[in-house]
């Protein structure tokens, strides 16, 4: 084409290229055929389009046209296929074989293929930076605690464990550590946390954090928010509960029952008194709560405890006392007269409550026959128990022998029926046949034929606690445990009172220095215990002190406290057991004497370790007692037995923890 200028490619073709108006397309306008070629290639006649009359210059016979009117006409000249972008404003692209511009349709225009691969991409590059915004945090946050956490004000978040257990142990382990202050009955105390057993639990309460690889709600949480926890706080309700005893050793005032006793011949009345004792199940609640929210003032409860007997009761055993101790009383047998002098009888008879709100009389007729039975039956007639006796370092045999003599319970039922209700004051005794309580063939085949355990401890002299020790000892020198049998203290004791020849003396109960009737009596039990360790026999009960003491070795030390707080061992061989005592005033010591089951025993202690440094502190208060600060730790023992050069058997570690004594200086002034 001659007049066609360059032809650029459309960027778009079908915004040049008209569409169809409607479902039917338009045949194409032809103005001539070439010659033989006929209008009926087009369809029938009917269904041919009109022609539109040809113009002046056209047709036929214009100039320049075919002759015959069977050409077509000229073709106009050639024009350039017009571009979007080139096209004139107002102009429309025209339609191949038509001169006018079509119009362009609003018809159904397809989705651009571009747009389509847009929509999946930026689908999946959402999904692709979703995971990233997850995972990179989360791989960040992993392996640590979860960002955020703290503990009651302490962030721990992003630490490791370890490194977040140091920073508790730090920070929070010293706002655990403020005392409480009791309030009893006016009198106030200071208990600190380690006499409470108290103790942060670090491991349950990082426990409680978040940790390892995080959710995705948790690092949404780590990246925007805080979690708070709570400490997790362990209470030793046990040793709270030995120092609450202690508390209540110092305030209790337990009722005084009345009593009539005498002071020579004279007898003298005690009249009933009401106490107060602190309620310790109330008292390790409140103490132990108020430790739980970080320390502070408690008030704790005092009970009121009534007395059974009552006044009206102790005059009239007071009036029975002048009439027991107005004449002796006679006891006869087979001719033969001996007297209990109202001396005799004032020195062994009391007046005590028989539990049912009266006074009641108690003769100690085995005291008074120790002294006049002999006026009644020859000493040679009298029953003996077989028993040891150490002559010249070696166990000696003292043969049993079954003997006659006064039933002495007979004659305090008979005596006591005297001094309730009168009458006549001579009471005849019965004698008969009176079997030893330990016969020699029991002894004999006991084996009890060395030393197999000793100890010795050390004191300072003179001292009211060295009485009670010694008395200790004086009770049990001689006692006889059987095979199979288990020692008691306490059983074998009873209660320490000041009628069995005990005194007020110091002793640490529940962390507190108390003054209570045998005072002391502990450093004996450490002896017995000791022996008892060596001596390869069952340890069945018994309780460290709350405070290491030089004198005693870490491990091995015992305390006594009557009724609760008991030594036991058994006597799990098959020989006989004699326990042996002997003492200075300066020293204590307790031997068994058995037949040997181990070459050896031996006490394995590891190292001291958990020190405690020790406080100090002041006190005013009467009756202070001043101590020496001592540091806490713990360690543990292992009792090892060696036979034949070999180890045949161990026992179980024991380990103790020693609480920090602190060191306490008296203020007040006398």
């Amino acid at each position: 084409m001659r007049n066609a200028g360059p032809i650029e490619s459309p960027t778009d073709p079908f915004a040049s290229v008209p569409l169809p108006t409607s479902g039917v397309s338009k045949k194409p306008r032809i103005e001539g055929l070439p010659p033989g070629v006929s209008r009926d290639i087009f369809g029938p006649p009917d269904r041919q389009e009109p022609r539109p009359a040809p113009g002046p210059g056209q047709g036929p016979s214009a100039p320049g046209g075919p002759s015959g009117g069977t050409l077509p006409p000229v073709a106009p000249p050639a024009q350039p296929w017009p571009m979007t972008d080139k096209q004139p404003p107002g102009s429309s692209s025209p339609v191949f074989g038509t001169a006018g511009p079509a119009e362009r349709p609003p018809a159904y225009e397809p989705e651009p293929p571009r747009k389509r691969r847009l929509l999946p991409g930026l689908l999946a590059f959402v999904v692709v930076l979703a995971g990233l915004a997850y995972v990179v945090p989360a791989v960040l946050m992993s392996g640590s605690v979860l960002r955020g956490t703290h503990v009651a004000g302490v962030d721990i978040g992003g630490l490791t464990v370890t490194q977040a257990a140091d920073k508790l142990r730090t920070q929070l382990a010293t706002r655990l550590s403020e005392p409480v202050v009791v309030d009893i009955g006016g009198k106030k105390e200071t208990i600190q946390p380690d006499e409470a057993g108290l103790e942060l639990d670090v491991v349950s309460t990082i426990g409680q954090a978040p940790s390892g690889f995080p959710s995705p709600q948790e690092v949404w949480r780590g990246l925007t928010g805080r979690t708070e926890l709570q400490p997790k706080v362990n209470l030793d309700s046990s040793q709270l509960a030995r120092t609450v005893e202690g508390l209540a050793e110092g305030v209790d005032k337990k009722p005084r029952e009345g009593r009539v006793f005498f002071a020579g011949l004279q007898p003298k009345a005690r009249q009933p008194e009401d106490g107060v004792l602190l309620d310790r199940e109330d008292a390790v609640r409140r103490i132990g709560d108020a430790f739980l929210r970080g320390g502070g003032n408690v008030a704790l409860t005092l009970r009121p405890a009534k007395p059974v007997t009552t006044p009206q009761a102790v005059e009239a055993a007071l009036a029975k006392a002048k009439q027991a101790v107005s004449a002796p009383l006679t006891l006869t047998l087979d001719g033969k007269q001996a007297q209990i002098s109202p001396v005799m009888i004032a020195a062994n008879l009391t007046y005590a409550s028989d539990g049912s709100g009266g006074l009641a009389p108690s003769f100690d007729a085995k005291a008074v026959l120790a002294t006049v039975e002999s006026s009644l039956v020859d000493a040679a007639q009298q029953p003996r128990d077989a028993t040891y006796q150490i002559v010249d370092g070696k166990p000696v045999l003292v043969p049993a022998r079954t003997g006659r003599g006064v039933n002495d319970k007979l004659l305090a039922r008979d005596a006591e029926r005297v001094f309730d209700q009168g009458g006549s004051r001579t009471v005849a005794v019965r004698l008969g046949a009176v079997a030893p309580a330990v016969t020699t063939s029991q002894v004999r085949g006991l084996g009890i034929k060395e030393v197999v355990g000793s100890f010795n401890t050390t004191f300072d002299c003179c001292q009211p606690r060295v009485k009670n020790i010694q008395r200790m000892a004086q009770e049990l020198d001689g006692r006889l445990v059987k095979p199979g049998e288990t020692f008691s203290i306490n059983e074998a004791v009873g209660e320490r009172t000041v009628e069995d020849g005990y005194v007020e003396a110091g002793q640490i109960v529940g962390g507190r220095m108390v003054n209570i009737v045998g005072g002391g009596v502990s450093q004996f039990a450490t002896a017995m215990y000791n022996a008892a360790f060596f001596g390869g026999f069952d340890l069945v009960e018994h309780k460290p002190m709350d405070y290491f003491s030089s004198r005693y070795p870490a491990g091995r030390d015992v305390t006594l406290l009557y009724p609760d707080t008991d030594l036991k061992w058994r006597n799990d061989s098959e020989y006989g057991v004699l326990i042996k005592t002997a003492f200075t005033e300066t020293s204590v010591t307790v031997t068994l004497w058995s037949t040997k089951r181990y070459d050896e025993v031996e006490a394995v202690e590891s190292d001291k370790r958990d020190f405690v440094p020790f406080r100090s502190e002041t006190s005013s208060e009467p009756g202070c007692v001043a101590t020496t600060g001592q540091q806490g730790f713990t360690i543990d023992v292992t009792r090892v037995f060696h036979q034949d050069g070999k180890v045949v058997k161990k026992d179980k570690k024991v380990t103790t923890k020693y609480r920090a004594q602190p060191q306490t200086t008296c203020t007040a002034t006398n």
